[in-house]
């Protein structure tokens, strides 16, 4: 997985890149075919911004989240993330086959 962090008026410290990197490694564990990861942290007077979209095969997912702090920005963040990629993995995992052999099972 190829994850990218830049910073928009903040300084990308290696505390925050860890921190934000272990963040996205539990949204991962969800959904092992990421491809690339973008991470964007801004600051802009008092509103914190983080912003994330994660490639996966056949879509990207996008999610952000504004706060006073920045690591409750990027928190909320993850939180809106995981659940699109839960959503996403029940779309992609096909459950109707199991239903069409329970209604019309083979003799």
């Amino acid at each position: 997985m190829n994850l990218n962090i830049t910073g928009h008026h903040v300084e990308v410290t290696p505390a925050i890149r860890d921190y934000v990197s272990q963040k996205v490694e539990r949204v991962i564990r969800h959904f092992d075919h990421v491809t690339s990861t973008h991470v964007i942290l801004s600051v802009d007077k008092l509103k914190q911004k983080a912003e994330i979209t994660l490639h996966v095969k056949g879509k990207d997912i996008h999610a952000d989240a504004t706060g006073a702090d920045l690591y409750a920005s990027i928190d909320a963040m993850v939180d809106k993330l995981d659940r699109q990629v839960v959503k996403h993995k029940e779309k992609v995992t096909d459950h109707s086959h199991d239903k069409r052999m329970a209604a019309n099972p083979v003799e």
